[in-house]
């Protein structure tokens, strides 16, 4: 193994770092797990070339490779282990390319997908996938994973917004996925079948990003306070089925709405009440507004609308705080379930069976506009106690049967690869495995992530 660092090194120079801090760094997500062993190096990739000859010492030796981001991920699909390289491509960061005329961006990897709106708004434009994590993740990881945000039930998750990949294969040739063209059907969708392949399948060293104008008009804002997580379920469906379509619906139960709070300052909120923030844009903003104002109130809500874009603003930061306020209860399991929308008040039914059950308070945001619920199994210490996992088994299990999935953005990882072959059944898990040795006949792309049943 020292043999792969020399030629790394030999090929790649100070690109190549082997320091405690950086192998340590890369056995860790935001998810809370860590891989048991430490990698042989990270790998700082500057450029295409560096990724190229990385993958093609890796193919030489055999030696397995994990692409990694800003590491922002939840679900240990980026964690590196023995006798693993951890392949960075955070460095590669630019925008090479904006084209208002086309509507598209061509953007390496490394860039923060906050730092791309930024980016983009002078030009009028933005990019619609909006993770709640955009100031600390990358669009590669956002690639990566599939992953969604606030505003996709309008715009789309990241699956709608890519017309184009970069990709190094395990043995280091590039190929380009896709088209700048809006249309284009030319043989198999390599680039959807990339986009959530979490690393398996290629390292993304470019993207070409289908980017949409900034919605004219106004935003507007209200919340609806709820005196429990069912009944506001109910009433985000209720808005659903009236088809209204806000650019934003988001839901946080009494744990997580007190949790945020208490993170940003804030003065408690009612006690008990669970919250739905909704936001309108556009031409009709206002009336959609008023339209689900009074949907929600029929529905048990009490509604306030937002004075100004300052209350607005700060009624969004409290929904983005949720991660590092659940930090604050504990060590915390971040899940990611989805169900249809009608199914949102059954799922909750499902949760509170499942705390009562285990003697779990399982503190839950959800993006109510499409179905994405986020159970957090708050505990103490390092380990995942086993009645955790135990609950986390009864929750995937119970999604599935509302016709949901296991994740609607953080991916499978290590953390759900278990439970994987449940949801796809005998004869699709035999397929995607079979498509994975296609693009990765040795086996050395993120080996034990996904397709891996962990214990």
């Amino acid at each position: 193994m020292t043999d792969v660092v020399a030629l790394l090194r030999e090929a790649l120079g100070e690109r190549v770092d082997t320091s405690d801090p950086a192998v340590d760094a890369a056995r860790a997500d935001k998810s809370g797990h860590r891989a048991a062993g430490r990698p042989l190096a990270v790998v700082h990739a500057a450029s295409v070339a560096d990724v190229q000859t990385t993958m093609r010492i890796a193919t030489a030796t055999g030696t397995p490779v994990v692409t990694r981001g800003a590491g922002t991920g939840l679900a240990g699909g980026a964690n590196t282990g023995a006798g693993e390289i951890a392949l960075s491509v955070r460095g590669m960061d630019r925008v090479l390319e904006v084209r208002p005329d086309d509507l598209l961006a061509v953007v390496e990897p490394g860039i923060l997908n906050a730092d791309l709106g930024r980016t983009l708004a002078p030009y009028g434009l933005w990019w619609a996938p909006d993770p709640a994590s955009r100031e600390i993740s990358t669009v590669g990881g956002n690639i990566a994973t599939g992953a969604g945000g606030l505003l996709c039930a309008k715009y789309g998750v990241v699956r709608d917004a890519v017309l184009a990949l970069d990709v190094v294969l395990a043995d280091g040739r590039l190929i380009s996925t896709g088209h700048r063209s809006v249309k284009g059907v030319t043989g198999y969708d390599l680039t959807a079948l990339m986009i959530g392949s979490e690393g398996t399948l290629g390292v993304v060293v470019g993207a070409t990003l289908k980017l949409r104008r900034l919605v004219p008009g106004e935003t507007r804002t209200l919340t609806a306070l709820f005196p429990d997580v069912r009944t506001a379920a109910a009433g985000a469906a209720a808005v659903t089925a009236a088809g209204i379509q806000p650019s934003i619906m988001e839901l946080m139960d009494a744990v997580s709405l007190t949790a945020a709070h208490a993170l940003l300052g804030l003065a408690p909120p009612t006690p008990g009440a669970t919250q739905l923030t909704v936001q309108t844009d556009g031409a009709a903003a206002a009336h959609e507004q008023t339209e689900i104002a009074d949907i929600l109130v029929a529905s048990g809500g009490a509604v306030r609308l937002a004075a100004d874009d300052a209350e607005a603003a700060q009624l969004w930061a409290v929904r983005r705080a949720m991660h590092p306020a659940m930090e604050t209860l504990g060590t915390a399991l971040i899940e990611d379930v989805s169900v249809p929308r009608s199914a949102l008040p059954a799922m909750f039914d499902e949760i509170a069976r499942i705390e009562a059950a285990y003697g779990l308070t399982i503190p839950t945001v959800c993006h109510a506009g499409d179905g994405n619920l986020h159970p957090n199994f708050i505990f103490e210490g390092d380990e995942v106690p086993a009645e955790v996992w135990r609950a986390a088994d009864d929750l995937f299990r119970a999604a599935i049967a509302l016709g949901g999935t296991l994740t609607g953005e953080h991916g499978i990882g290590v953390l759900k690869s278990r439970w994987l072959a449940d949801e796809l059944g005998e004869d699709q898990w035999s397929l995607q495995r079979g498509i994975k040795s296609v693009f990765d006949p040795a086996g050395i792309l993120n080996p034990g992530k996904v397709f891996s049943p962990q214990p």
